[in-house]
């Protein structure tokens, strides 16, 4: 088969492919796919991180990580972002207002594959220590939560060519589709949400919930907590750590939402009755 070819379009790629029937026809097509590279972040001038994502809002990825773990907490916090200078191929460089707000050296380095984030128990304890449980606001409609997945799913417009990209939609409690993202990797899906609303200067964000499109991991709720995010929805199946994360930040944690119904696994009483 050819090699893969590269569209225009950052998000999407080509490749030749072979289509195969049950009745073992074949027929030479092109396919759409979703672009895979990677990323390496540096800020004020040192490498920090290195993720596997799709090429696209690399700034808003950038600043979305490093609300995400911690290590900025406002948008001043943040003097400017961008592409490097010296013509590096997938660099990000974050300059910092008066550095970031931790050193993360000494707790783990950060290599990201599409598939996973950063978790485990250090990250469990830095979320602990580092976010405020999360503020309390208007509490959101069961149909509103319900409606949340579809309304996202409408606006995934790289899925739709290429059926492999997670996304994480940010909606208003009122229902309002605010930001959404698409990424391989969902935790980048998310970095990218919280970091385009940091990047125009709304940030931390109370009263807003993250609706993604697959399971909720634990390092989604965390990214989400540490962002100050009301809660996360999703359409599959939350993990025990990130149950127990969410109820510890007072956060609302949904799974399932759809087919008319959700479980509601953190949170309960910020659904309107």
């Amino acid at each position: 088969m050819e090699s893969m070819e590269r569209t225009f379009d950052r998000h999407v790629g080509e490749a030749w492919i072979e289509r195969v029937s049950a009745a073992g026809d074949r027929a030479r097509e092109r396919d759409e796919l979703a672009v895979e590279e990677p990323l390496e972040i540096r800020v004020d001038g040192k490498p920090l991180a290195v993720t596997m994502r799709t090429p696209g809002e690399d700034e808003e990825l950038a600043a979305g990580f490093l609300a995400g773990e911690g290590l900025v907490a406002k948008p001043s916090d943040i003097a400017a972002v961008g592409p490097t200078d010296d013509f590096a191929a997938n660099t990000v460089e974050v300059t910092t207002a008066s550095g970031l707000t931790r050193d993360p050296s000494a707790e783990r380095s950060f290599y990201l594959s599409s598939s996973c984030g950063v978790c485990g128990k250090g990250a469990l304890e830095h979320v602990r220590q580092s976010a405020d449980r999360s503020q309390r606001g208007e509490p959101i409609a069961p149909e509103t939560i319900l409606a949340a997945p579809d309304r996202a799913r409408g606006a995934q417009e790289a899925f739709d060519r290429t059926g492999g990209l997670h996304a994480t939609a940010l909606f208003g409690p009122d229902g309002e589709l605010i930001v959404l993202r698409e990424d391989v990797g969902r935790h980048n899906a998310m970095d990218k949400a919280i970091g385009s609303r940091l990047l125009a200067g709304a940030f931390p964000l109370p009263g807003i919930y993250a609706c993604v499109s697959g399971r909720t991991s634990f390092e989604l709720v965390q990214k989400a907590s540490l962002a100050g995010l009301a809660g996360v929805v999703g359409v599959g199946a939350p993990s025990t750590l990130a149950v127990d994360l969410a109820r510890e930040q007072g956060m609302l944690l949904c799974g399932f939402v759809r087919g008319g119904s959700f479980n509601v696994y953190a949170g309960s009483e910020r659904i309107r009755a």
